[in-house]
């Protein structure tokens, strides 16, 4: 899990920002594989903040913080059938959403 948790302030910018964003994954009714963790962690590496539309999930909550974990990224937000994830860039973060993640 990355170090630290978003606070409450924080994860309300991003959802914010994701606001006007469409999702880059859909994620079908079968269980996250392998295929779909690594479409997600490329969406992260290329756009650090994403929106993953689960269709007819059995548990959405289960599944957005396990695709949270399996993508070391911060769950921001579960917004219907819409998970919102962000995980800044290792190298070269966008600055903007540091400091929407840091609660400015």
């Amino acid at each position: 899990m990355p170090e630290p948790e978003l606070r409450g302030r924080a994860r309300k910018a991003l959802r914010a920002r994701a606001h006007a964003l469409r999702p880059l994954v859909h994620v079908g009714e079968g269980a996250l594989s392998e295929a779909v963790v690594a479409a997600v962690a490329s969406a992260l590496l290329d756009h650090e903040l994403v929106k993953v539309r689960l269709q007819e999930p059995e548990d959405k909550k289960a599944t957005a913080r396990a695709l949270a974990d399996k993508t070391d990224a911060h769950l921001c937000g579960l917004v219907g059938h819409t998970v919102i994830l962000y995980r800044p860039h290792p190298e070269k973060p966008r600055e903007e959403l540091q400091q929407l993640a840091r609660g400015a």
